[in-house]
């Protein structure tokens, strides 16, 4: 296992971290579809991880009511202080109006909430979960801020936030000696480049790690969905009640699809670790979130981190996925080397 700075914090983190999705929620509508493990199961995931040399977890309040924290904090146990854990807060759990959000009611609330399923101290990477237009910056920061200098909160982070609202976050951050984003977590994929127009500059400018989520968009990179319709055994993309999270482009989704396994040809191995080795190049990426249901699932996952992609396979991968350039990234290209001595 590689490991990377988690920012400018100093911190080492697995390039492959461990998503905690799956974990719970057996008869949930939404989290038992995705994964639903008990408690012997994720422990032998959790072990597995651990064994290869994860040591960056990543959960949240919400998933499956709770119950994904609270089975982590069981299985974790005396091994709690082997990884940088990570939570997040924002999504509702509970049916009343201030059971969500970033007020600083909620947050110290769900705070507490989490370090009780989580059986810990102290989170060590707090993460807003998404964006609530509804609470200033000023008042998420600085009630973060206490939970960092009472100790229950190592470091804060985001998800799922525009670049211009990380980068307004920072500069409150600064301008009030509070404590700054050392991460924020986003989606990135070879079918979902989209942070590659703001996010990923901006992390790179700002010195913040970036960790992704759903690196495989939702299992249509698992290569078992083929362009003729037919898919294979264990797909969750094919069930019938699959949303389309994270959105895909189908025709385009199965034209990298074909390069992924003409590169996964090449290597002789499996197409997810071909797409998860593509991220693991991309410099701004921090560490790749990976989910599994299944201890093979996850075993080949990290597999990715010693598969060296050469240049002909990224740049053929690069060409099949590379997005369009929006405004005004787009013009700028065009007077990139317009300072450049002749």
């Amino acid at each position: 296992m590689k490991y990377r700075l988690l920012g400018r914090t100093g911190v080492w983190v697995s390039e492959i971290s461990l998503g905690t999705m799956t974990f719970g929620g057996a008869d949930h509508p939404v989290y038992g579809p995705l994964g639903g493990l008990g408690r012997a199961e994720a422990d032998r995931i959790v072990g597995t991880a651990l064994d290869a040399g994860i040591n960056f977890i990543d959960t949240a309040d919400v998933y499956a009511d709770g119950e994904s924290e609270q089975l982590l904090g069981q299985v974790l146990g005396a091994r709690r202080d082997e990884v940088v854990l990570a939570t997040k807060v924002h999504a509702p759990t509970g049916p009343g109006p201030n059971d969500a959000g970033w007020s600083r009611l909620h947050v110290m609330r769900a705070l507490e909430a989490s370090l009780r399923r989580l059986g810990t101290d102290h989170i060590d990477l707090y993460q807003l979960h998404n964006f609530d237009p509804l609470t200033p910056f000023e008042e998420v920061l600085a009630a973060l801020g206490d939970a960092v200098r009472q100790g229950k909160v190592r470091y804060i982070g985001c998800a799922n936030l525009a670049a211009w609202q990380v980068s307004r976050a920072l500069g409150v951050s600064a301008r009030q000696g509070l404590p700054g984003f050392a991460a924020v977590q986003a989606y990135y994929s070879l079918v979902g480049r989209d942070v590659e127009h703001e996010l990923v500059p901006m992390a790179q400018a700002e010195g913040v790690g970036l960790t992704v989520w759903s690196p495989l968009a939702g299992g249509f990179l698992s290569g078992k969905l083929h362009r003729d319709g037919t898919v294979e055994p264990g797909s969750r993309r094919a069930a019938a009640d699959h949303p389309d999270f994270p959105p895909v482009d189908r025709e385009r989704g199965h034209e990298v699809l074909d390069v992924l396994r003409v590169v996964a040809g090449r290597h002789g191995v499996s197409v997810p670790r071909v797409a998860l080795a593509w991220l693991l190049a991309q410099p701004a990426v921090t560490s790749v979130i990976v989910g599994a249901r299944r201890v093979e699932q996850l075993v080949d996952n990290v597999a990715a981190g010693t598969l060296v992609l050469t240049e002909r396979d990224l740049a053929e991968l690069d060409a099949v996925s590379v997005p369009a350039a929006l405004y005004p990234g787009w013009i700028q290209q065009m007077f990139a080397g317009a300072r450049q001595p002749a």
